[in-house]
């Protein structure tokens, strides 16, 4: 049972790594804004609209992945913080809804509505995102009473306070997390653009995308920094063997130095990172920066998500009613569930392969302004 927990755990903290790796459509909504050009925005909004549903299925296969295997976190965050996931949720439907109907015949809400509904979601939908993961490490104001399932008036296991999530989302510590995520999300979609998209002559855009590469590159490595600062510094909750739940100071960074293996795959995925925003802006021949930085993204965010569950520590600590923290072993399914789902795994490889093939089918020529004219769907 244990070890299928453990299997688990590694694989939702995955799909969260790939999950954020994927933000990059987000975070290039957010830019295509500030483009004045009509046929550069043009061209920069369908590269995205090749790549939108495979962010909003991951994220979906996510939360189906949390409901499955952490039934008790799915029942406790998603019902519990009504108005945070709402609002992720609202926002990602502005994104479905303006990928559908942006270049429709007969829009009569207009291309600068839908424009400003991809704005909203690249914003709102990275940071409100950001801050539903660092509620798992700073915690949130519930309590579980299992035996309430029984109270035919309210069955409700976990309570939360009146505000329903609002308080997670002014929380300064979920915020920082939240925008880092957000700058991190338009540093990819940046670097998106720059491998994904043929601008031919036009050296003004490519100097344009250097420099959101540059200043968000910037504002993100920074962020981060002040996020692993405020999370090494906080306490952790573990449970002692009687079945306390106990503050660990510094138990995030003790983490990953116990857990050394997930310690030196977050500092490669770091590297890695770095690596691709630097070279992407001073080489001016690199253009293969998004993906060095994608797959430093994913390994960077598995690991933190790994340690946020791993090494006896509360995924979801509740700041009000400490025995209510939530760990792997107290929220999972049953082991049948576990083990069904496990075997269900095995096909990953093959789904992973698909996508693979076909984001090269996608991608390959690249997109183009004279290819974007014998395009029968325009985004």
């Amino acid at each position: 049972m244990e070890t299928l927990q453990i299997y688990w755990w590694f694989v939702i903290s995955l799909l969260g790594g790939l999950l954020v790796a994927l933000l990059f459509v987000q975070g290039g909504q957010s830019l295509i804004w500030s483009e004045r050009k009509p046929e550069r925005k043009s061209l920069l909004v369908n590269a995205l609209g090749r790549k939108w549903e495979l962010t909003f299925t991951t994220l979906v296969v996510f939360g189906g992945a949390y409901f499955a295997s952490f039934p008790l976190y799915y029942s406790t965050s998603f019902g519990g913080a009504y108005w945070l996931w709402m609002a992720i949720l609202v926002s990602f439907i502005l994104q479905a809804v303006s990928y559908e109907f942006r270049s429709k015949p007969g829009n009569i809400f207009g291309t600068l509505t839908y424009d400003t509904f991809l704005w909203i979601n690249g914003c709102v939908g990275c940071v409100l995102l950001g801050v539903a993961v660092g509620m798992q490490f700073f915690g949130a104001n519930f309590e579980v009473c299992r035996a309430d399932i029984l109270n035919g008036s309210s069955p409700v296991i976990s309570k939360w306070d009146s505000t329903h999530g609002l308080d997670v989302m002014f929380d300064l510590s979920n915020l920082l997390l939240g925008f880092a995520v957000f700058f991190l999300a338009r540093t990819l979609g940046a670097l998106f653009f720059l491998n994904n998209v043929n601008m031919g002559t036009d050296a003004k855009g490519i100097q344009k995308i250097r420099y959101h590469i540059l200043v968000n590159g910037t504002v993100f490595v920074l962020l981060f920094l002040a996020f692993l600062f405020a999370l090494f510094m906080s306490d952790g909750y573990s449970r002692m063997d009687n079945g306390l739940v106990v503050k660990v100071p510094y138990k995030y960074f003790f983490n990953l130095i116990d857990l050394w293996w997930i310690g030196a795959t977050f500092l490669i995925g770091v590297l890695m990172v770095l690596y691709g925003i630097i070279r992407s802006y001073f080489d001016k021949k690199f253009r293969r920066g998004f993906w060095w930085a994608a797959i430093g993204v994913v390994l960077t965010v598995t690991s933190l998500l790994c340690i946020s569950g791993y090494n006896n520590t509360s995924f979801l600590p509740s700041v009000t009613h400490r025995q209510s923290s939530l760990f792997i072993d107290n929220a999972s399914s049953s082991e049948f569930t576990l083990r069904v789902m496990a075997w269900v795994t095995v096909l990953l490889p093959l789904v992973i392969g698909y996508i693979a093939y076909v984001w090269h089918k996608m991608t390959s020529p690249k997109i183009s302004s004279s290819e974007l004219r014998k395009e029968d769907h325009i985004y």
